[in-house]
């Protein structure tokens, strides 16, 4: 298969790289940096900086990850505009790649594109499928706007899958590249009263999920892409400082959180108890279905 990815360089991006070459698949990669991906990403991938440079290839399925990191920096309008579009123009160039090569009867089969868990917003304690109704908040309308985008696609005879991503967890970068240094230290801790659920899942669960919905004729729409079994912060907190044999006593509160992060505090300090009810229906399968599974195979490493 001839696959085209965005966001390539990216923690999930690099190894989804990996698996499509050992599956023998043709890689292609856009970089807004071409000269850092080649760096990065082996000699067989094919790097260029512009959706159009693929047409002469016909990618027969994008999967598109790209997007400016989005705890990065403090939320001002201005970094919430860069958040918005960043996600929606690098959508908007392969929905063009898709309508260009459709002019030429080649259109992509599939197109999996990125969206997050903050689709749902701030959901409290329920339970969260792919129809549960959002919570309107700055992280709902930036994967709003990104989902549709990607809708678009579809207007030229692209099957589209939506997959709204948990926290990734794995070594060496994701979620816990953040949390490991301190929780080694022993300073690891709730953020705010611990409540607030952390949908999750392994990173090698998430390439798996997307090769599962490049591969499955007939899914499309939204997915929810975390494991099973989410877990609230104190929950994940306990969980990880009983692997890495560490206390975890501290908290932080959410008022200094809010104070030193303003709005984007709301990214620690709410979530959504979100499950993968579709991804499963379909016949998904977790290799690491609860957090302990995750973090034994992570932290043995």
């Amino acid at each position: 298969m001839r696959l085209l990815i965005t966001g390539g360089t990216g923690f999930v991006g690099r190894r989804l790289v990996e698996r499509a070459l050992q599956a023998d698949h043709e890689v292609m990669v856009i970089s807004r940096d071409p000269e850092r991906a080649r760096r990065v990403l082996p000699e067989a991938v094919r790097v260029a900086d512009d959706a159009m440079d693929f047409v002469s290839a016909a990618p027969e399925a994008i999967v598109n990850l790209a997007g400016e990191p989005i705890a990065d920096r403090r939320w001002s309008d201005s970094q919430k505009t860069r958040l918005v579009e960043s996600r929606r123009h690098a959508t908007r160039d392969i929905v063009a790649l898709c309508e260009q090569l459709a002019a030429e009867d080649r259109a992509p089969r599939v197109l999996v594109s990125g969206s997050a868990m903050g689709f749902y917003g701030d959901q409290g304690d329920r339970e969260v499928g792919e129809e549960t109704p959002p919570h309107d908040e700055f992280a709902h309308r930036l994967c709003l706007a990104w989902e549709q985008e990607a809708q678009k696609a579809a207007a030229f005879g692209v099957r589209v899958a939506v997959l709204r991503i948990g926290l990734v967890l794995d070594a060496g970068g994701g979620t816990l590249a953040k949390l490991l240094p301190p929780f080694r230290l022993g300073l690891g801790g709730r953020l705010g009263d611990g409540r607030q659920y952390m949908p999750w899942i392994h990173r090698e669960d998430l390439v798996a999920a997307i090769e599962f919905l490049l591969d499955g004729d007939g899914l499309e729409g939204a997915f929810n892409g975390s494991a099973p079994a989410p877990v609230t912060n104190a929950e994940f907190t306990r969980a990880l400082g009983r692997h890495l044999h560490r206390p975890t006593r501290l908290c932080v509160p959410a008022p200094l959180l809010k104070l030193g992060l303003g709005e984007m505090s709301r990214l620690l300090l709410t979530g959504a108890k979100m499950k993968p009810v579709r991804l499963q229906e379909a016949g998904f399968t977790f290799r690491y279905p609860t957090l302990d599974d995750a973090l034994a195979a992570i932290v043995s490493h």
